[in-house]
């Protein structure tokens, strides 16, 4: 082996990009770098060229193969295979996705929830329900009633499905201690519209934190977008991400074909019905369908499912 081919073996190491922002990627090397005079937690690297020939994009999450440059920065040089990767956000290799959803400010939206849990089943990544602002219950008056009853029809619903749910408010503290138990071991993403309460809870998850966050806005009922970039932020025994506060979602990764096997109660009877392909909407001896009508499925879920399969729909004819 020739001097600069040792040379450039030895300044090869491995790390996790935790952080993408501005063009740069912030990896974490697995093992510390002081022994060669680098004393920095994370490396400042840019992404060689050949990836967008390539058509890669280095993520959030990515266990990559990195060199470090004479500037005392860095460039990503390889991307070792994913296990796992969400489109938006775009984070790669979590193996656990935390939806978070507030009770109430803003109001619980059964059907987003459902379209995160769509693409995160798609995904084949384990995800957890998280109940924000419980304490809104102990209120008085309209809004605790709206918080009681949003808690319970998450817990009617979503536990028979097999869902683990926990109940938190970052302002009592309730249900942190068990949240950061449950995501020891793993890299966490947390997920959920803007507003609900996502920064809030990672400040109690991680004291010192501080990541910034914002009120409501009463005339519109939401959130500003308080995180500006996705992070994978260090948390005793794992990873959890904070990403950008959003409202919607699109279903570009997902054929029509996909849809029911994505509702956990569709996919255990889909081997019923008595047509193969059946899209549970019309056909006869649909056990989907028998299912409803028998209360075994939950009608709201049920209607969530034809509106994302008109939506998607009508998105091919238009294409």
């Amino acid at each position: 082996m020739s001097e600069t081919s040792a040379t450039m073996k030895r300044n090869q190491h491995f790390g996790t990009i935790v952080k993408a922002l501005s063009g740069y990627y912030y990896v974490q090397p697995d093992q510390p770098l002081v022994d060669i005079g680098y004393d920095m937690k994370s490396v400042q690297c840019r992404a060689r060229g050949v990836f967008k020939k390539r058509g890669l994009t280095p993520l959030v999450g990515d266990k990559v193969q990195f060199s470090l440059t004479e500037n005392g920065e860095g460039t990503v040089d390889e991307l070792l295979p994913r296990s796992s990767q969400l489109i938006r956000p775009p984070v790669a290799n979590i193996d656990l996705v935390v939806l978070v959803f507030s009770v109430i400010e803003p109001s619980l939206n059964t059907q987003l929830l459902d379209k995160f849990l769509v693409h995160i089943e798609h995904a084949e990544i384990k995800p957890i329900l998280c109940l924000s602002k419980e304490d809104l219950q102990q209120q008085e008056g309209a809004q605790a009633n709206e918080a009681k009853e949003a808690i319970a029809t998450i817990h009617q619903i979503y536990s028979k499905l097999g869902y683990e749910i926990y109940d938190t408010s970052a302002t009592e503290q309730t249900g942190v201690a068990e949240l950061k138990e449950r995501l020891q071991g793993h890299i966490a993403v947390f997920a959920g519209q803007s507003g609900v309460g996502k920064s809030s809870l990672l400040n109690q998850l991680v004291p010192g934190l501080n990541l910034e966050t914002s009120a409501i806005s009463q005339r519109l009922g939401r959130g500003k977008h308080t995180t500006r970039h996705v992070e994978l932020i260090d948390i005793d025994g794992g990873w959890v991400a904070d990403t950008p506060g959003f409202s919607q979602l699109d279903f570009a990764q997902l054929g029509v074909e996909d849809l029911s096997y994505c509702f956990v109660e569709m996919r255990e009877r889909a081997g019923d019905c008595k047509f193969r392909g059946c899209t549970h909407v019309q056909e006869p001896g649909c056990a989907v369908i028998a299912g409803v009508q028998a209360g075994s499925i939950a009608m709201e879920r049920y209607e969530h499912y034809k509106i994302f399969l008109q939506e998607m729909n009508d998105s091919k004819r238009r294409y």
